[in-house]
């Protein structure tokens, strides 16, 4: 359990830089999450969304300079940093046994594991965590799932059910990696529309969404951060940030017409 004050970096990378050979995949980037902060990270493909999550959640190093740091301190036990902090990816489900119920995908997560091991659990699993783990369920309204396989889940109910996996280990931060990729409109929509309840009722636990489709960016995620080729392009509130010079910048198209609708915004490009 990590103590949070809403003043309290939970995040910081300063000036870290990333290189493979002579290219630079991040240059340079400072952001800073605090708690209970909700983030999107806009950007192209091949903009460094992903090499940003990857060290900042321990996977890489930061090899050509700057410091990351967690709760003010820099993180040398990577096993105690990854109970911080929570990645959804669409990598992930494929690690998933097919036949695992839903409960039990979601009940690992507390425990660190991919495929829950009850029978080496059985002491710990006390019925408060299986209570615990039905109401993560249930916040993503999704508690009808439990008892079914994960294979047999739809791609926007197996996103439901790692989102609550996530939260079962109570991290600081989850960051959810393009979880709307692949979905069609109406799956999208409804997940959206479900991450924004989750946002909205999370006081304790800030929510970073990666994607680069600007309309994915629901209300409670008042904090964007835009990169390009590495680089922060721009960062704070999404209010202000999103602008169609902005997004020419980002996808290096003529300047699209922006319409806002439900605090949200759809480029028309």
């Amino acid at each position: 359990m990590f103590y949070r004050n809403p003043l309290m970096s939970i995040l910081e990378l300063s000036e870290v830089s990333y290189r493979v050979g002579e290219r630079f995949i991040l240059d340079r980037v400072s952001w800073q999450v605090r708690a209970g902060q909700h983030w999107a990270i806009l950007g192209a493909n091949g903009a460094g969304k992903t090499t940003l999550l990857r060290i900042a959640c321990g996977y890489l190093w930061s090899n050509a300079g700057g410091e990351v740091t967690r709760l003010g301190c820099p993180f040398v036990d990577l096993s105690e940093l990854r109970k911080s902090i929570g990645w959804v990816t669409l990598d992930m489900q494929a690690r998933i046994p097919r036949d695992e119920p839903a409960l039990d995908t979601v009940l690992s997560g507390r425990f660190a594991q991919i495929g829950l091991r009850r029978r080496l659990l059985r002491d710990e699993l006390q019925p408060h965590l299986i209570d615990e783990a039905h109401g993560q369920l249930a916040a993503l309204d999704a508690d009808g799932l439990a008892t079914q396989a994960f294979a047999t889940l739809s791609q926007g109910e197996k996103q439901k059910v790692l989102i609550a996996r996530a939260r079962m280990a109570k991290p600081l931060v989850i960051f959810l990696d393009e979880p709307c990729s692949g979905l069609d409109p109406g799956a999208r929509e409804k997940l959206l529309a479900t991450l924004e309840q989750l946002a909205q009722q999370s006081d304790d636990i800030s929510l970073v969404l990666v994607t680069h489709h600007v309309e994915e960016i629901m209300p409670s995620f008042a904090n964007t951060l835009a990169m390009a080729d590495g680089r922060v392009v721009a960062a704070g509130k999404t209010s202000d940030l999103l602008t169609a010079d902005l997004l020419t910048d980002l996808y290096q198209v003529a300047a699209p017409r922006l319409v806002h609708s439900d605090r949200r915004v759809w480029p028309i490009w």
